[in-house]
């Protein structure tokens, strides 16, 4: 398990490379990330999220309960969306706060595996979401980028807050989410 970084983090932001080592040299991080998630509790992580700038990111709508479920994201690419929804959504990097987004219904996704070997990956409803949240950390953007200027000055109001009580550090604090909330992701 490692520390999920915070909204405030430059690391969060800033542009991943693709991943160009797979097999046995990416088994310790993907393993590292799907704890991460599943002990925060998330449906998904991105590797920028732990410190680690590359385009990769795991998806586990099972919350680990599942071993089929996991779905590994290297350097993905969207191939189509269609259809969209609003949808109340949460983030490993904004722990405990959520906001509604309009997101596709349904996501086809090229990616690589852990092995390297590309495929493609479709979801529907939240298995969507998901993807497109993952995909969305890959690209540095987050739920804030968003929202209207009105909802992000809120929610960096309420951020704000949150860092003067001393319950926001920027660095890496581990995940602290309610348990059960749809729509968590990394």
């Amino acid at each position: 398990m490692r520390p999920i970084l915070l909204f405030g983090d430059p690391r969060l932001e800033t542009k991943n490379p693709p991943v160009v080592e797979f097999g046995r040299a990416l088994e310790g991080l993907l393993e590292d990330l799907f704890e991460t998630a599943w002990n925060a509790p998330g449906l998904g992580l991105a590797a920028p999220q732990v410190g680690v700038n590359l385009a990769l990111a795991v998806v586990d709508l099972s919350v680990g309960r599942d071993p089929s479920a996991r779905v590994v994201l290297a350097n993905p690419t969207v191939v189509s969306a269609s259809q969209t929804a609003v949808v109340e959504e949460g983030c490993l990097s904004f722990p405990g706060l959520f906001v509604n987004l309009t997101r596709p219904r349904r996501l086809v996704v090229r990616a690589a595996d852990e092995t390297g070997r590309m495929r493609q990956v479709t979801g529907e409803g939240l298995m969507a979401q998901a993807l497109c949240h993952e995909l969305d950390h890959l690209r540095g953007v987050l739920l804030l980028h968003h929202l209207g200027r009105v909802r992000r000055g809120l929610l960096l109001r309420k951020i704000a807050r949150l860092r003067r009580t001393g319950r926001w550090r920027v660095g890496g604090v581990p995940g602290a989410l309610p348990r059960g909330r749809a729509g968590v992701c990394g």
